[in-house]
């Protein structure tokens, strides 16, 4: 015990709870749980579980984190588990329990380091899985710069229907198809009762499995963790190594801000524009790098998403879900290939101690798999990320343009204050071809909370309006949105951005190209609307959401509460 605690490089913080005469009743109370005098020398690793019985995507976390724990054990730690909340988006999605859903990630960061802090732990791991989660989690680590490893539960394995493969993507996109009387109510529940099999968050290149890749990507997670599915029975040694590596960097004082510098931040927007990622990556790497003291701004997303190639084959816009990206050697194929195309710095540290190159020479390649491109065949010459900036627009919102053909749409706007009237609208058959839906009072203030809209954006492609049809907001998308769908528009309509000033028939124009949204109206007309305007009552006056609305920021910044 003596010779690894000569190895550490400084004296454990944790020892100013658990060690020297004056903490002996701090021993006696972690006595009564069962920790011994030799559990307390070691370094002390606190187990972040966000475990929870309200959805699939976190729900095998409990048994996950008895495969970390025993994995610190074995590296000669003393792991101390707690837990935390978590907010599924995906059964909320479409309700007033959606606004919860944003709010839930500076919470659980706030949690995790409260604990963090309290109990002084020598390092973290943080377990976690559904969209929120991931980034809270690498928040929390960047936030108090304890040696840490972020460790994804899974994906969830993919449904199976008629001879194809269905994740929660197709049960929302198939409430539009029911609405527009194109598949039956007996077809629509057979999709219900297929789509999710088991445990795991949702199996597209979604929101859970995007932030997943992020984390390896930007070194926060030891490479080939994220893509095992949570059911697969090897999630358990993944789940053990992660336990040994956080040992191993409080050993040689490994820490998340040396890890997650601006060259690795470029690492991981690469990863989200080669993958055809979410656009809440935006958000939550803009917030990411507040808490690392990193200078990110929406912009550099264009840049970057610009010069990488979209090669990775995924839903919601691709043919493969995110298993399969597993099935074709994991993360690590990804990381070779930026490496290789010199869209990734290969110099970045990551938190096994190797480079992010070292650990993408490791990748094994499936041969002939078709998930994950060769450089030399993209599917497009450009990442699946537009920032788009203009007079609709000004501090700058984001469209993904996965699977997308057209370049640009006019078309008069369909104006609606909140999600449920457009959806009602949509479900209606009030929505017709070449229009323009804006959704505002949805954004971080506005909701509060900045709801996704998979349900509208779903609805939309069921009912065959995909194609024809545009959508802006200044709430967020389901990762596994798909079509020509605009979002995190800023500034938002309750903080008086010009979204508030559209009026039901304006022209909008969206041209991708150009990167521009623009409102088409005169300037004069623009500020005379803005003028008048004032501002609303706010939804909560007391709770949560109260306190969440006075210190929210822009989404232009990652909606980070200050």
């Amino acid at each position: 015990m003596m010779v690894l605690l000569m190895k550490l490089p400084m004296t454990l913080q944790s020892h100013t709870i658990t060690q020297g005469r004056d903490r002996a009743p701090a021993r006696a109370m972690l006595k009564a749980i069962g920790f011994t005098d030799e559990d307390l020398k070691k370094p002390i690793i606190g187990i972040a579980n966000t475990w929870i019985e309200t959805m699939p995507c976190n729900f095998n976390l409990r048994e996950l984190a008895e495969h970390v724990k025993a994995g610190v054990r074995e590296a000669g730690g003393t792991p101390m588990e707690f837990n935390t909340i978590a907010i599924s988006d995906g059964v909320t999605m479409g309700t007033e329990g959606m606004k919860a859903s944003l709010v839930s990630r500076d919470l659980i960061a706030d949690s995790m380091e409260l604990v963090a802090r309290g109990h002084m732990f020598d390092g973290i791991v943080t377990l976690v899985a559904c969209d929120k989660t991931i980034p809270a989690g690498a928040m929390a680590l960047l936030r108090l710069n304890v040696p840490g490893v972020v460790l994804y539960g899974g994906s969830i394995m993919p449904g199976h229907y008629h001879g194809r493969d269905l994740t929660v993507q197709d049960v929302f996109e198939a409430v539009g198809a029911n609405a527009a009387g194109k598949i039956s109510d007996k077809e629509l529940l057979e999709i219900e009762n297929a789509a999710c099999p088991g445990a795991g968050a949702c199996g597209g290149q979604f929101t859970a499995n995007t932030m997943a890749t992020v984390m390896e990507m930007i070194g926060l997670a030891p490479m080939n963790t994220a893509a095992v599915p949570q059911v697969d029975p090897r999630k358990h040694q993944v789940a053990f190594r992660c336990g040994q590596v956080v040992v191993d960097a409080v050993k040689n004082d490994r820490r998340p801000r040396s890890i997650a510098t601006r060259k690795a931040f470029e690492n991981a927007i690469a990863s989200v524009a080669a993958s055809g990622g979410s656009t809440n990556a935006v958000l939550h790497l803009l917030a990411m790098a507040r808490e690392a003291g990193v200078e990110l701004s929406i912009d550099d997303f264009q840049k970057i998403s610009e010069r990488t190639p979209l090669l990775v084959d995924l839903k919601p816009a691709g043919r493969f879900v995110a298993v399969d990206v597993d099935k074709a050697g994991g993360m690590a194929v990804i990381a070779k290939r930026l490496v290789d195309g010199g869209y990734a710095d290969g110099s970045t540290l990551t938190v096994t101690g190797r480079t992010f190159s070292e650990e993408a020479a490791d990748a094994k390649e499936t041969p002939g798999q078709e998930v994950i491109r060769p450089l030399s065949n993209p599917i497009k010459s450009t990442g699946g990320l537009v920032i788009l900036k203009g007079s609709l627009a000004p501090e700058g919102c984001v469209i993904k343009v996965t699977g997308l053909d057209r370049k640009s749409q006019r078309g008069p706007a369909r104006v609606f204050d909140n999600e449920e009237s457009a959806m009602q609208a949509v479900l209606g058959g009030k929505i017709v071809a070449g229009d323009i839906v804006v959704i505002r009072y949805e954004g971080p203030r506005g909701g509060p909370g900045m709801r996704e809209m998979l349900g509208v954006t779903g609805a939309i492609v069921g009912a065959g309006l995909s194609e024809s049809v545009a959508l802006i907001t200044d709430g967020r998308f389901s990762g596994a949105t798909r079509g020509f769908m605009v979002g995190h528009v800023a500034p938002e309509a309750a903080s008086g951005g010009p979204i508030a000033a559209v009026r039901e028939g304006d022209t909008i124009l969206i041209d991708i190209e150009k990167r521009s949204i623009e409102l088409e109206i005169s300037p004069e007309e623009l500020t005379a609307r803005l003028y008048s305007w004032k501002t609303p009552e706010p939804k909560y006056t007391s709770g949560v959401f109260q306190k969440y609305v006075k210190l929210v920021g822009s989404a232009a910044r990652g909606a980070v509460t200050s």
